[in-house]
């Protein structure tokens, strides 16, 4: 895999996952305007766990949404819903899940991988061809990473390897942190959802936290070279 030394880095994108969902109706209504108030890349559904059918008309019933935004759909597992449901892609958790799906998803469509527990499970996933690799995320049983570990990898993986790296940030503060560290992209989630003025004010938000924090470590960075004699 290539350097990533040459250009500056471009500012991270948000990388929008969904709650879990069986109805698509509310989430469709609401898709529109949060995707208009940021730079949305990619949305993550999780479906609800159901008979396929129903996940492949879920999928389907959201999928112009985010496409029209000029965002691509992901869904999250289940590979062989992707064809069928006209999204763009997959997010697999482990290199087993990952080889898997690659079958069916390449060349055409993403493929993602998280689950990366060790420096080489990264490295593998970007052997294998994942088209980006996630760090940070909560386990099944809900633990995570620290803030200081995730924000080690994304440092190693940024300045080491070509393909991008996705940042999982559980709040406004871990978006701006991993954002400075190398992120290519930040994933939010529940913060977002959660939030009491509405998601699309959330999520312009953390938006905002991504650009400072972006711009804090360009500054530093630029400090730093015309600091060397």
């Amino acid at each position: 895999m290539a350097s990533k030394s040459a250009p500056p880095r471009p500012v991270p994108r948000l990388y929008l996952a969904t709650p879990a969902v069986d109805d698509p109706a509310p989430l469709r209504a609401s898709l529109p305007s949060m995707l208009a108030a940021a730079d949305v890349a990619a949305v993550l559904l999780r479906l609800k766990e159901t008979d396929h059918r129903g996940m492949i008309a879920c999928a389907k019933a959201l999928a112009p949404s985010v496409q029209e935004a000029g965002a691509a759909l992901l869904i999250d597992g289940h590979a062989e819903l992707v064809a069928r449901s006209g999204a763009d892609g997959a997010h697999l958790t482990g290199i087993a899940a990952l080889e898997d799906a690659l079958p069916s998803l390449k060349p055409d469509r993403i493929a993602g991988v998280g689950g990366l527990a060790t420096r080489h499970d990264s490295m593998t996933a970007g052997e294998r061809g994942a088209d980006y690799v996630l760090f940070g995320e909560p386990d099944a049983s809900g633990r995570r990473p620290s803030q200081e570990a995730v924000i080690e990898r994304l440092g190693w993986w940024a300045e080491l390897f070509e393909p991008p790296c996705v940042a999982f940030a559980a709040s406004l503060d871990e978006a701006q942190a991993f954002a400075a560290a190398g992120a290519d992209f930040v994933l939010v989630s529940d913060f977002i959802w959660a939030d009491s003025r509405g998601a699309a004010t959330a999520i312009a938000q953390a938006q905002d936290a991504i650009r400072q924090g972006y711009e804090a470590a360009r500054l530093a960075a630029a400090a730093d070279a015309q600091s060397r004699p």
